[in-house]
């Protein structure tokens, strides 16, 4: 008896790519798995708004989808449009209370729209702002992943973080944070699968951790 496929759906994080996924392997035998792109928004669209259009390009009914960072949170917004079969979200927060205190600080004095943004074609510069780190041996192998640089779509991208509003979250979403994420600190995190020294790049450097447990995540 032939057994149907379950489509997986795959959202990088900020400024990333989808070749981020490029080592997540699931067994070809019961997982299909589609990635997804961050497109530039159109000027004035909220998140919501994103996400109904992201949503388009989910093409299987009942499929997973696993954000990564803010690529989780679009995910959960695009679940307030469609039924997904689950939620996983990766390097993320799941309100805006598990929001980091740099974070809510920016919310109330907007000093977020200070950060110069402009200069895009900085891969230093957009590395801090993407992956929380800094780390010069790593530049050239973050610049394979970091490919949306416009000005624009960063703007919006963290204004749409400082500003999310979610209160209350879903009990059925399953949620996976490095213990030594820098970006969405484990402190603020709650109900939480744990990765012992995972950082919030995790998702390209412990993909083996992920290859051995996400086929059980998400069949649970």
């Amino acid at each position: 008896m032939t057994v149907s496929k379950i489509h997986v759906y795959l959202m990088p994080g900020m400024a990333a790519n989808s070749s981020i996924f490029k080592n997540i392997i699931l067994p070809e035998d019961r997982f299909e798995q589609h990635l997804l792109d961050w497109f530039v928004p159109e000027t004035g669209m909220t998140l919501s708004e994103y996400a109904q259009q992201m949503c388009k390009k989910v093409l299987h009914k009942n499929a997973v989808i696993i954000g990564v960072s803010f690529g989780g949170m679009l995910a959960q917004e695009m679940a307030k449009w469609m039924l997904f079969r689950r939620v996983i979200i990766i390097s993320s927060v799941k309100t805006k209370e598990e929001l980091p205190r740099r974070l809510i600080f920016a919310r109330y004095t907007k000093i977020h729209k200070l950060l110069p943004t402009g200069m895009v074609n900085n891969i230093e510069l957009v590395s801090k702002y993407a992956f929380g780190e800094i780390v010069t041996k790593r530049l050239a192998l973050y610049e394979q992943y970091l490919s949306i640089r416009d000005k624009y779509y960063l703007d919006w991208s963290i204004d749409q973080i400082v500003n999310w509003s979610q209160s209350a979250y879903h009990p059925d979403i399953v949620h996976i944070h490095g213990e030594k994420d820098a970006v969405f600190p484990i402190q603020n995190i709650k109900n939480c699968i744990t990765v012992e020294n995972g950082t919030h790049t995790m998702i390209i450097h412990r993909y083996k951790w992920f290859n051995e447990r996400l086929p059980t995540i998400i069949l649970d």
